[in-house]
């Protein structure tokens, strides 16, 4: 027997780790409002890689209600999708790639898993990276992490590169366990790659210092593991020497941020331009909405614009 009670309205979920805590709790009914769509958003928590049989269990709940219509997956993208592939009866390209689910819908009586980051972290990375910078500058860049958002954002380069030379002339991977690294290699092999890409073992902080330290002026640094929002910390030191010129890149928003902290109290001396995860929290959003909802949400221009608006003045 379900452990969730049928919806009684269009609902939307938000499968997550503390979902309570985040800003789209209050943004979504504005939004709603916004696109004139009577629905509503409701939390599932779950801990980080739990039971297999949980992520079943929420996943055909939202497969057999009529009212449940979707959802967002954050930090259990892979878990849930390996769990539930079975219930899917369609996957998005990329969710085949990567093996993860950040978006679920239905497509008439189908439920479909698609995966949004390739498309979200682009958009997030273009919002604030100079038009043309990579095809003109020998900077690299750094992703601390090798999970799916890191991956992800490797996937939107290779495609961007088949069309636009602005893109990296090398990328370095690091983490802390080498079965990732390995995950990524392995996908990757299945990729004709534009540019130099290094993946490197690194289990401390301090080890992350080193290559962040090797970076060219003007690189670009992403901290994609979820330290500071899905656990405490950062993956680099308070002794860490950001590169001159160079670009800092946190994809979280909330959370007890300590690496974003560590890239403004260097922002002045080391001219840096430091980024949080909002925009890409934006973009996330708004893919997935449209995709459960099945309406066109724009990517930029004015409506993106109030979007954002909206979002900014209700967080």
């Amino acid at each position: 027997m379900s452990t969730y009670t049928p919806a009684e309205k269009a609902t939307m979920y938000f499968i997550g780790v503390t979902t309570g805590k985040s800003s789209i709790m209050k943004v979504f009914p504005k939004w709603m409002e916004h696109f004139g769509i009577d629905a509503q958003i409701k939390g599932m928590d779950f801990v980080p890689h739990d039971a297999s049989e949980r992520y079943r269990e929420a996943v055909s709940f939202i497969k057999s209600d009529p009212l449940s219509l979707g959802a967002l997956v954050t930090t259990h993208k892979i878990d849930c999708y390996r769990a539930c592939e079975g219930l899917f009866e369609g996957s998005g390209e990329y969710a085949r790639l990567l093996g993860e689910a950040s978006s679920i819908s239905k497509r008439g009586k189908q439920l479909w898993a698609h995966a949004k980051d390739p498309i979200t972290s682009g958009l997030a990375l273009e919002a604030f990276m100079p038009k043309g910078y990579w095809e003109n500058s020998d900077a690299e860049m750094l992703i601390l992490g090798a999970g799916g958002s890191s991956l992800a954002l490797t996937l939107y380069l290779v495609n961007k590169a088949k069309e636009s030379k602005d893109v990296p002339k090398k990328i370095i991977v690091t983490n802390r366990s080498e079965a990732r690294l390995n995950e990524m290699r392995h996908i990757h092999g299945s990729l004709q790659f534009p540019f130099t890409i290094e993946y490197h073992l690194c289990p401390t902080a301090a080890e992350n210092d080193v290559w962040v330290s090797s970076l060219p002026a003007g690189s670009l640094v992403i901290n994609a593991t979820g330290l500071g929002k899905d656990g405490p910390g950062s993956p680099v030191t308070a002794a860490v020497e950001f590169p001159m010129n160079g670009y800092v890149w946190e994809f979280n928003y909330r959370g007890d941020l300590v690496y974003l902290d560590q890239a403004r109290a260097q922002k002045q001396a080391r001219n840096l331009v430091v980024e949080d995860g909002w925009v890409y929290f934006i973009h996330g959003w708004t893919r997935v909405i449209a995709e459960v909802f099945h309406i066109d949400i724009s990517t930029e221009g004015p409506e993106f614009d109030t979007i954002s608006e909206i979002a900014r003045n209700t967080r």
